[in-house]
């Protein structure tokens, strides 16, 4: 979470705060169109600095950077 929180202010320029703020609630919102079974996947690629997750990471960020008006 903390990368995901790292992009969005970066590419915002959001403080932490806000960037922390604004992370929660995309992944809120994406966790919420997935089946109940898969949400806890969200949350482990996000919180998971071991292998793979820094990728799924990335890849978020990519499209929430899209979303919050970043480069894809």
């Amino acid at each position: 979470m903390d990368e995901l929180v790292k992009i969005i202010s970066e590419r915002t320029g959001l403080p932490a705060d806000q960037a922390r703020a604004a992370a929660l609630a995309a992944v809120d919102f994406l966790k919420s169109k997935l089946p109940e079974a898969m949400q806890g996947y969200v949350d482990m690629a996000l919180n998971s600095g071991g292998a793979g997750g820094g990728d799924i990471a990335s890849q978020a960020t990519n499209v929430l950077g899209g979303l919050f008006g970043g480069n894809k």
